[in-house]
């Protein structure tokens, strides 16, 4: 009786800190946050929105995913790719918890590109 109770406890206390990725949906939250999700004529929109804590006039930094030439290690302990800074972003537009409108300051960043928010903002 006890072990089933701490069991129940268990689960609840994780289904509790586990909300936010419900709130946020799994695949914003895994797969989508913090990247650029397109650049149009009509601007360039960003994951990264309320629930985030976005708020317009900051500035994201932009990356780019490069992969290394020639194989990859196999004791896993170099990295097969890294991260190389492409410029800014700066957020103009809050959409909704999950999507910003930002404007280009800085680089040509594309579709696919991961931002961040510059330290010290």
């Amino acid at each position: 009786m006890i072990k089933k109770s701490v069991m129940a406890a268990l689960a609840g206390i994780a289904m509790l800190g586990a909300t936010p990725v419900f709130a946020q949906g799994i695949g914003h939250t895994f797969f989508m946050r913090g990247s650029i999700v397109d650049t149009s004529a009509s601007g360039t929109v960003v994951c990264i929105g309320k629930a985030d804590g976005a708020e317009v006039g900051q500035t994201l930094e932009v990356y780019r995913v490069v992969q290394h030439p020639g194989p990859a290690s196999s004791k896993g302990n170099v990295a097969p790719f890294h991260r190389q800074r492409i410029g800014q972003v700066t957020i103009d537009h809050i959409y909704d918890d999950h999507f910003a409108h930002v404007s280009v300051t800085e680089g040509k960043p594309a579709k696919h590109d991961i931002v961040e928010l510059r330290r010290g903002n």
